[in-house]
């Protein structure tokens, strides 16, 4: 399980508008880089709008957000038009990702067990250290 302090796990994902994010190009400045389990869902969609809300304000304290699930970038494309979304979302439709940031885990819904993206937040400084680690939000003011 990752902790503060760590070093970011590496990795490198194709982004929503045709593009691709790696820790490598993050290097430098300060990212913010939230797992959602899925688009146009209630829950991720109202943490998005907030994230895209209030990205001006984390922009000026020197920080690039990142939205991160296995939906394809298509998905993520539509997601964002439909939503008006500035920030950056990337699919991680392998699970590499998920899995080497301990967000892939067994959840249960009414009984069921199923595996599925824990909704968790990492900060990492400008040289891949991880800060802080918010685990399991509650999406109402978390961002």
């Amino acid at each position: 399980m990752l902790e503060a302090g760590q070093k970011a796990p590496d990795f490198k994902l194709r982004t929503d508008g045709g593009g691709e994010i790696s820790l490598a190009k993050l290097k430098g400045k300060i990212a913010i880089i939230y797992f959602y389990p899925k688009d146009d869902t209630p829950g991720c969609t109202t943490e998005a709008i907030d994230f895209s809300r209030l990205q001006p304000d984390f922009e000026k304290a020197g920080a690039t957000i990142l939205g991160v699930s296995k939906d394809s970038v298509e998905r993520h494309d539509k997601f964002k038009l439909k939503h008006d979304l500035t920030i950056r979302l990337a699919s991680d439709d392998s699970g590499k990702m998920l899995a080497d940031y301990g967000v892939w885990v067994k959840k249960k819904n009414y009984g069921r067990e199923y595996m599925g993206i824990e909704r968790s937040t990492f900060l990492i400084d400008s040289k891949g250290v991880i800060r802080n680690i918010w685990r399991k939000v509650k999406v109402k003011g978390h961002a």
